[in-house]
């Protein structure tokens, strides 16, 4: 019978270890929250066109004022409307033309082109470069490698906000738009509750970011909104400002909530 020499066993144990943490490394990799991903971002051709006053999330006008009109359509990364309001840092990847920190861009809508996976307002796409002579470079080549990852959406001196939509009508039918979600959580669900029997509705995500109702509860309103992060975990957010009993098509209303 062979004999194995206390170095061998050694040996092995020691490459075992290391190929049990390069294995821990690969699969923390592949889940790993605060990596970037590799892409491709396109931009749309003139200053007119941004892809958001009439976008698939529903921000209308406004989504070409959010962050400054650093805003974006995105191709998955829409996920039929989960994904609206979400930030992303997004950099490109040629280090003489292209800054370190890139930009911060809002998906407002849905749309790709030229295997993108984001579609950039001019002025995003142009924060991408580090002068103005490489931002003009970049503009001229239309497609380009990217890399991004998800992060924060930050509004100082900003609660979260609802816009009644235009063809609400009340008492009848409710819809709304929410306004400057912050963090990085998705909003999955939302309820409207009666503040005196406090009798709950789940409201129904029509597209994006526009949640309706029809027959809404009577008087005033309280919000409660689910957030869930990458992990799958849960929590209802119970804004502070009430909807009120005499809402109107159009108006806006402050929850008086911000979300880290």
């Amino acid at each position: 019978m062979a004999l194995i020499s206390q170095s061998s066993v050694f040996s092995l144990f020691l490459k075992t270890l290391i190929l049990m943490q390069l294995q821990r490394q690969l699969a923390e990799s592949a889940t790993c929250g605060d990596c970037f991903t590799r892409s491709r971002a396109a931009h749309y051709p003139n200053s007119e066109q941004q892809g958001t006053d009439h976008g698939a999330c529903g921000f209308g006008t406004f989504g070409a004022t959010i962050n400054g009109g650093d805003v974006a359509t995105a191709s998955d990364l829409y996920r039929n409307g989960l994904g609206c309001g979400a930030c992303y840092q997004v950099r490109c990847i040629d280090s003489e033309l292209c800054s370190e920190k890139g930009a911060m861009v809002v998906i407002t809508d849905h749309g790709s082109g030229g295997g993108a996976d984001f579609i950039m307002s001019r002025r995003a796409y142009a924060a991408l470069a580090q002068t103005y002579e490489s931002a003009a470079s970049l503009l001229a080549l239309g497609v380009i490698d990217i890399e991004y990852k998800r992060v924060d959406c930050s509004y100082p001196n900003k609660n979260i906000t609802i816009k009644i939509d235009e063809n609400s009508d009340p008492p009848h039918y409710l819809a709304f738009v929410i306004r400057f979600q912050q963090g990085k959580n998705d909003i999955t669900a939302v309820q409207l509750c009666e503040t005196k029997n406090f009798v709950c509705k789940l409201l129904d995500r029509s597209y994006g970011t526009v949640w309706t109702t029809a027959a809404p509860p009577r008087g005033p309103l309280s919000l409660r909104m689910l957030l869930t992060n990458d992990d799958g975990d849960e929590q209802w957010i119970v804004p502070v400002n009430d909807i009120p009993r005499n809402w109107k098509a159009g108006d806006t209303y402050d929850t008086g909530v911000q979300v880290n």
